[in-house]
């Protein structure tokens, strides 16, 4: 299929697309990588009247660090992150590898990903897991955002129309994290992901709710599993899913305990 019309728009600068944003409002959507937008937007899920391109916008796809932190453009491509070298934050070079193949690491960036807000999404559980901040710009000014508020729903976050993802802050280092996941086929999307941290306790999971799950003070991998409310649907049962969220939070463990 193809997309339905649309009128395009180039911006240079954030001020510029923050000002796009700000003048065509919820009928413009912001485009970079287009790894999941342009998909949505073939099968009709998704009909924007405007897209605001900014791609080239200088400035965003930085990766760096700043004291214990680490800040990510996001512009910055997940295979920007998968080759750089973040020594104690590794756990987000390290999960880049279960995201799709190749050519949609190229493309595909980090404030993308988070702002499609798909609840099995890596940078998604990333972000909850390390209380990541997710740095919005408006004509007002820049707003810090907690990831565990940014995600509300389905594809929904906090994110106002004229605002543009411009960061996401990293506050602390990750030595003893992991994420890993499973889906039917490599690259596909993921039926179950599980993310720990064992310095903090916590663990996130995707694929079992609307949004990324966050277990703090978390128990046995049978505990996490089993307080899970799931329903059967088509092609895979709640048992089926149960015993997935039970395996995988054991092997990120695993992972994690390594270092």
């Amino acid at each position: 299929m193809k997309p339905a019309a649309f009128t395009y728009h180039r911006a240079r600068t954030t001020a510029g697309a923050v000002g796009l944003l700000t003048e065509l409002g919820d009928d413009a959507k912001v485009i970079a990588g287009g790894q999941s937008l342009v998909a949505m937007m073939n099968f009709r899920l998704a009909r924007p009247e405007h897209l605001v391109d900014i791609t080239h916008v200088e400035g965003l796809a930085g990766i760096r660090r700043d004291g214990d932190a680490l800040r990510l453009g996001a512009l910055a491509t997940h295979r920007a992150v998968e080759k750089a070298d973040l020594g104690d934050f590794a756990v987000l070079s390290r999960a880049m590898r279960w995201v799709g193949h190749l050519p949609i690491r190229t493309r595909g960036t980090v404030g993308g990903s988070i702002a499609h807000a798909d609840a099995t999404a890596e940078w998604c559980l990333l972000a909850v897991l390390l209380d990541a901040r997710i740095l919005a710009e408006s004509p007002s000014g820049v707003r810090e955002i907690r990831a565990v508020d940014f995600f509300q729903g389905p594809f929904t976050t906090a994110l106002e129309p004229d605002e543009l993802i411009v960061e996401i802050v990293f506050p602390r280092p990750a030595p003893r994290a992991a994420l890993t996941e499973y889906a039917d086929r490599r690259g596909d999307f993921a039926l179950v992901a599980a993310a720990v941290d064992l310095d903090t306790d916590r663990v996130v999971l995707g694929g079992v709710a609307p949004t990324p799950v966050l277990v703090e003070g978390a128990g046995t991998a049978a505990e996490i599993a089993g307080a899970l409310e799931l329903r059967d649907e088509p092609g895979i049962s709640a048992h089926y899913r149960r015993g997935l969220v039970r395996t995988l939070v054991e092997r990120a463990r695993e992972e994690a305990s390594r270092g």
